[in-house]
């Protein structure tokens, strides 16, 4: 029905406005739901951990699922569900202030995630082929730092208005983005299951199998889930008290009465120009095909993560406390397409989708592992200590990293799903 429709955009170019459009939208909400949580809500820190813990969970118990419908039935369905479901959700958490409506919205929008996590970067890269995917990722990257520009700006002048406004507007434009997608996304480089050889569970438990395979008979494999574990430990701490620990820790510089929504906006847009240009400069100087290239990048990103990390939690000035976030900001929205682009040439196209699925459940393990200890810690001993813990947290996957460095150079470029043999 559709057909006519999608002859007409290419994939990468559907791919980059997919990037942009949830940069923009996620950005919408997300520059308003952390201070909508802390001033409107009245969460403590414990409570705002509690909620990424929810998100968490659902995310660890439909990411397998999800990734595995992706593989045997149709990604770009995948991908179309979970957009709606997001938009769901953050619509449910900007309409109802109070802690069991934000809970809600976090099992929808997290159900909704892992119906995109794994199938969209399987998905491009099946349509264009793993050598070109590469610097598709970290373009859709950039385009992604400008477009959260756009949306903190406008999440500003709404969220100022009324500050669960950009929130609810965030949901309805996903929704929307659901309904382009049917219009326009194409599938060509997929395979599915022929009908007559699916069994459904049975087919699934198959395909899980082959994934689970691929990832044992790979040592690569299996640090890169290690190090997603320690990125989801330290995560959920951060993210969830980081904007508390500005409002709390510090007082907002008096300028021209701006409200915190404002003051958290205008940090966050500085914070995507740098990354912008962070991503500009790592675009030229990183091959994105070569596999030891990146696995040295992401090292050495994810030092100065641990590091700005802890400077931020122990800045004495808000000042200081700026720079430092800026820059570990800076560092994260740079590993993010590094280990897209790494991990993908590192798997077969059959478990494509459930092995990054793998990746984000153990992220979900991390942060439900992660998160309430540290939101204990914040609780009992303040934001900071907390976000000291979170950075502690984070620097075992140095190790991880200095290990797979070892093994880079003999290492094959993909793992079949059959045949692999572990480097």
């Amino acid at each position: 029905m559709f057909s006519i429709y999608q002859r007409k955009w290419d994939a990468r170019r559907v791919y980059l406005i997919l990037s942009s459009a949830n940069a923009l939208f996620f950005t919408l909400v997300f520059a308003a739901n952390m201070v909508y949580q802390v001033e409107t809500v009245g969460l403590t820190p414990l409570q705002l951990v509690l909620v990424g813990t929810t998100l968490e969970v659902a995310v660890f118990l439909f990411e397998v699922p999800t990734g595995i419908v992706a593989d045997v039935y149709s990604r770009r369905l995948s991908i179309i569900i979970g957009c709606a479901l997001i938009g769901v959700g953050f619509m449910v958490e900007g309409s109802f202030p109070v802690f069991g409506a934000i809970l809600l919205a976090q099992v929808l929008w997290g159900i909704g995630y892992t119906f995109t996590s794994g199938a969209t970067q399987a998905w491009i890269t099946d349509e264009i082929g793993e050598e070109a995917v590469g610097p598709v990722f970290m373009r859709a990257a950039q385009l992604g730092n400008l477009s959260a520009i756009v949306a903190t700006i406008l999440a500003i002048v709404l969220g100022s208005l009324l500050i669960n406004l950009p929130i609810v507007l965030g949901g309805l434009m996903l929704i929307a983005t659901a309904v382009f997608l049917i219009l326009v996304m194409p599938e060509t480089g997929f395979k599915p299951t022929p009908r007559e050889d699916r069994t459904t569970w049975g087919q699934m438990r198959h395909t899980f199998k082959d994934g689970l395979r691929t990832v044992r008979r790979s040592t690569t494999l299996l640090a890169i889930l290690g190090i997603g574990l320690f990125y989801g430990l330290f995560s959920e701490g951060y993210d969830r008290l980081n904007t508390a620990h500005l409002l709390e820790s510090f007082t907002l510089p008096d300028f021209g009465g701006l409200q915190p929504i404002a003051w958290m906006g205008i940090l966050g847009i500085i914070g995507n120009l740098l990354s912008a240009g962070a991503m500009q400069i790592l675009n030229k100087r990183i091959d994105m095909t070569h596999s030891a290239a990146l696995a040295r990048a992401s090292f050495v990103v994810s030092g100065l993560m641990v590091a700005t990390l802890a400077g931020f939690a122990m800045a004495g000035t808000f000042a200081m406390a700026v720079i430092m976030r800026w820059a570990f900001g800076v560092m994260r929205s740079v590993i993010e397409p590094l280990q897209d682009a790494w991990i993908n040439q590192h798997i077969d196209s059959s478990v494509r989708a459930t092995v990054i699925s793998m990746r984000g459940q153990v992220d979900a393990i991390g942060q439900m592992g992660g998160g309430p200890p540290v939101g204990i810690v914040g609780e009992r001993l303040g934001i900071r200590a907390a976000l000291i813990a979170s950075s502690i947290i984070l620097s075992p996957v140095l190790i991880l990293y200095t290990r797979l460095l070892r093994k880079e150079k003999n290492a094959p470029a993909i793992i079949p799903a059959e045949e692999g043999v572990a480097p």
